[in-house]
């Protein structure tokens, strides 16, 4: 007997009135019209039942941390920064600890249930590393919690920051980070892109720089990362965030840039919410969206996923965990309006996504882990457009959250007595 049967699902990539059997946590099959016994048979009612959301660019060290010690009143990356710097002195583990699992529950009610964080090694306690590391070993029977060591005061700036960031390795950290752009000089980054990436190559572990997130065009450490990734054989282990230089650069530059990234199997995230917020403000009109260049990236065959960053923290006043939202802003940022490019936008917090963390088992297909999420939607568009309600989430079979159906109420004369904001198809 199986463990759960859904019946009448729609499915990300376009299937209709699927089935999908579950058993010991694992898809058993996906196919139309299945009928099978069942301890629990779900109608999913021609709802969109997706994997997971996964978000491959966090910061849960300074997740919740907003109005600590003071509020971010102009909105700025600059001032966010001196708020951290502000606040680090004044961390304790245990409250570190306690508004990372708090911003978890959040992302597990909301179907997120993959999370890549950097975690500040500049300190030499480690303070932050050790907090995610319980973190990580908490979660662990929800949620995939990957950590990166991120120099955020730069790994030959800091004094100390190549020996912290080994050591937060050795502590178990999975990723490798880095900030080329913040060193002291263009050659510096470059020396830096270098150094971390032979540590990544002789460890045997991924790379996920923040590169180039600058509004300088002439900020060109992603050429230098697509580089060391082909000289260190690193291909498919490479990640470039926030890549928002290349919104700026010219194009004729551009068009010898992507195809390097593209040969070099180095994936790219964009953070649409944060760089739409930071980028461009040095300008006064027109103003710079500042996000990297997705659809080209996409169109060059690049795996280009979406992060949500920040969520109430120094930088980012806003967010609550939802990744919809951040695909709904990048396909406004990207001017993605195409149904394809809508699409494509949905494939960045979901399939991308998983792709960039390198996460086993993901999908909807026999064999994979019974990892999914049933959406108040029918559709990846609609879900977008809505930022639908997770009405199931489920991690390996066993149901993790539940959320009662969206329906507004109506006291109109002549018309219906509710909405659900979705037309009659």
């Amino acid at each position: 007997m199986l463990d759960l049967l859904i019946t009448h699902a729609n499915l990300p990539d376009g299937r209709t009135d699927m089935s999908v059997a579950v058993q010991g946590g694992r898809i058993v099959e996906v196919a139309h019209g299945l009928q099978a016994p069942a301890h629990e048979t779900l109608d999913a009612g021609g709802q969109l039942l997706s994997p997971p959301f996964c978000d491959p660019h966090f910061h849960m060290d300074a997740t919740l941390s907003y109005g600590l010690p003071r509020v971010n009143q102009s909105g700025t990356l600059l001032e966010g920064i001196a708020l951290w710097g502000e606040l680090k002195p004044l961390l304790t583990e245990e409250a570190l600890v306690e508004r990372a699992l708090a911003y978890c529950d959040w992302a597990v009610a909301n179907g997120l249930l993959a999370i890549r964080s950097h975690v500040d090694t500049s300190d030499p306690s480690l303070l932050p590393v050790r907090a995610m590391l319980e973190v990580r070993k908490r979660v662990a029977p929800y949620l995939d919690l990957q950590l990166v060591a991120f120099p955020q005061d730069g790994v030959l700036r800091s004094p100390g920051g190549l020996d912290n960031l080994k050591r937060a390795l050795d502590l178990g950290v999975d990723v490798v980070g880095g900030i080329p752009h913040f060193e002291r000089t263009m050659a510096d980054g470059a020396a830096s892109v270098k150094l971390l990436c032979e540590i990544a190559a002789e460890r045997g572990l991924p790379v996920d720089m923040h590169c180039d997130e600058s509004d300088d065009p002439l900020s060109r450490h992603i050429e230098t990362l697509a580089y060391e990734t082909q000289r260190l054989g690193l291909q498919g282990r490479v990640n470039g965030s926030h890549l928002t230089s290349m919104h700026s650069m010219d194009n004729y530059y551009v068009s010898k840039l992507i195809p390097l990234i593209a040969e070099a199997g180095v994936s790219a995230v964009a953070n649409p919410l944060i760089n739409i917020t930071l980028q461009g403000r040095h300008d006064s009109y027109p103003k710079r969206r500042g996000m990297t260049r997705v659809p080209e990236l996409m169109a060059a065959g690049v795996t280009v996923a979406f992060g949500h960053d920040c969520v109430m923290d120094p930088w980012y006043s806003l967010g609550s965990g939802d990744m919809l939202e951040v695909a709904h802003m990048g396909l406004h940022v990207a001017q993605m309006t195409s149904q394809a490019g809508m699409r494509q936008c949905f494939e960045a917090v979901t399939t991308n996504a998983a792709q960039v963390m390198g996460l086993a088992g993901y999908g909807i297909e026999a064999g994979r882990d019974a990892s999914f999420v049933l959406l108040q939607a029918r559709d990846p568009v609609e879900a977008i457009r809505l930022r639908a309600t997770r009405l199931r989430v489920w991690r390996q079979g066993r149901l993790l959250a539940e959320t009662p159906a969206a329906h507004s109420r109506l006291a109109l004369p002549g018309r219906p007595t509710q909405t659900d904001m979705m037309p009659a198809r």
